[in-house]
């Protein structure tokens, strides 16, 4: 006897259709699994036998054939395990097939015959539905999940045999989305950081453009808790945006199941020992990595100038085009890079530089040391460079409570609508509209040609610095970039210029 039963699996993040063939037919008793499995598929005759046997059905005393198409696409994970166990029940007669079309069917067995969610279960109901399926038969607790997808009616059962119930006629009503995960919550708010106007200003700027920023300073100067504060200050995820988060996170294995769309923008922190697999993603199967998390949100890179050179430079690629693309021998992976990057680090390797108190034990060698940490095409890239002073006693006593974090993100969403009206956000602003986008007077153009002649500037750079003007402009509802605008954004790339000063 021969049954097909819908199925799916992953590949780093994205699913695919897979049909699920199972053949009964004569011989010794035995089950063989063929089609790419991965160690954890292979292993299904383990979790599935004992699951039919505890579920009271019989288990088939011939050979057992199963097929998982297509052939020669790796398949890894256990979500083939229930569609295993329909089509053995199905070949043998102990349940029937009619409810299996158009129906496709994930989820690992347990061995008491319990149902057990998957990873990455809304994108196995994405490649479900555009596969032709209009029905989805999974785990209850991951039904939540699945039934994101619009036109998928997706039916959560517990156990195995409930499963078989319902291909036997009995009522499991769809289940519709989960309600989002909570309210958007801003997180910390930008008012409890005191004093720092310069830094403040930048991170505005910053969120309103979608811009890299640097910060500089001592230690306790505040760079961290400036950088925790962004997502506070970002516009809430578009639907389309928390639904392309959600499929990432579930894909990585990072939420739990039953939980509804991702509302509040990712912020992911790693430390500095990560592997590049593990910032870029990597891996065989590949997974994303702390980049790709942070999609649509922020990748927040503390003590930026511990990171290994090899590490800086596997994030310049992805910063310019929003990907990673993985290649293996078994397939090519993407996964989307689109975070908007935040580093901070010391300005010195003791950390005391430019500190009001407190000496640094640099010498001109150990200056020159740490700057070379930092390549120039990784600094080219950073759009915003400041420097964050240590507050002095008064500073800090008399500094005022700063703006909160909702006064500061009406600003930023006002500014980031007037750059979705012309396309794009002016960080990702195509460059063949540069010019057009961010035209200069001749104040403006002799601005330029001093960054480039005196400072030193290099194309990009420029390019960069008229990016930010641009998004100063914008904050301010300002048609065009004024030599004002232009003159504030190339003093936050002066970093730059004194740190090859030190390397000199």
């Amino acid at each position: 006897m021969l049954s097909r039963v819908r199925t799916g699996a992953m590949w780093g993040i994205e699913g695919f259709a897979v049909d699920c063939e199972v053949d009964v037919g004569p011989g010794l008793p035995a089950f063989l699994l063929v089609g790419l499995p991965d160690a954890t598929a292979r292993e299904a005759r383990e979790r599935v036998w004992p699951a039919l046997r505890n579920a009271g059905f019989l288990i088939p005393d011939r050979r057992v054939t199963v097929n998982l198409a297509p052939a020669e696409r790796r398949k890894e994970g256990a979500s083939a395990d229930l569609a295993v166990a329909l089509g053995v029940l199905v070949a043998t007669s102990q349940a029937p097939s009619l409810r299996l079309d158009r129906t496709s069917v994930i989820g690992e067995l347990a061995l008491d015959a319990s149902l057990r969610p998957v990873r990455g279960t809304l994108s196995l109901a994405e490649a479900a539905w555009r596969a032709g399926a209009t029905r989805l038969l999974c785990a209850r607790e991951a039904a939540p999940e699945a039934a994101l997808v619009e036109g998928l009616s997706v039916h959560g059962v517990r156990t195995l045999g409930e499963a078989v119930d319902w291909l036997r006629g009995a009522n499991v009503e769809p289940l519709s989305a989960a309600e989002p995960d909570r309210a958007f919550d801003a997180g910390p708010d930008l008012s409890d950081v005191r004093g720092q106007a310069v830094a403040r200003r930048a991170l505005e700027i910053a969120a309103a453009g979608a811009h890299a920023l640097l910060m500089v300073g001592p230690p306790g100067s505040g760079k961290s808790m400036l950088a925790k504060r962004l997502p506070g200050i970002l516009p809430e995820l578009s639907s389309e945006e928390a639904l392309v988060v959600t499929r990432l996170h579930s894909g990585a294995g990072l939420r739990a199941p039953g939980r509804g769309l991702v509302r509040e923008r990712p912020f992911r922190a790693p430390h500095h020992s990560v592997s590049r697999a593990g910032l870029v993603g990597g891996g065989s199967p590949p997974r994303p990595g702390e980049l790709s998390l942070a999609h649509h949100g922020v990748l927040f890179l503390d003590e930026f100038s511990q990171y290994p050179r090899h590490l800086m430079d596997a994030l310049r690629e992805p910063l310019e085009n929003g990907e990673i693309v993985i290649g293996r021998a078994a397939g090519t992976a993407r996964f989307p890079a689109r975070a908007q990057l935040v580093a901070a680090m010391n300005p010195c390797a003791c950390g005391w530089l430019g500190h009001p108190k407190r000496g640094c034990q640099c010498s001109p060698a150990d200056l020159a040391r740490y700057a070379a940490r930092l390549s120039g095409p990784v600094l080219d890239r950073l759009d915003l460079q400041i420097e964050v002073p240590a507050l002095t006693s008064r500073e800090l006593l008399r500094a005022a409570t700063g703006e909160p974090s909702a006064e500061v993100r009406r600003r930023v969403e006002a500014a980031r609508e007037r750059q979705l009206a012309r396309g794009s956000l002016n960080a990702t602003l195509p460059s063949a509209r540069l010019r057009e986008v961010c035209a200069l007077d001749s104040a403006g153009e002799r601005l330029t040609v001093d960054a480039v002649d005196r400072g030193g500037m290099s194309a990009r750079g420029v390019h960069r610095a008229w990016r930010v003007a641009r998004t100063i402009a914008d904050l301010e509802g300002e048609e065009r970039v004024s030599a004002l605008r232009l003159g504030e954004a190339l003093q936050y790339r002066a970093y730059e210029a004194r740190r090859f000063a030190h390397r000199g």
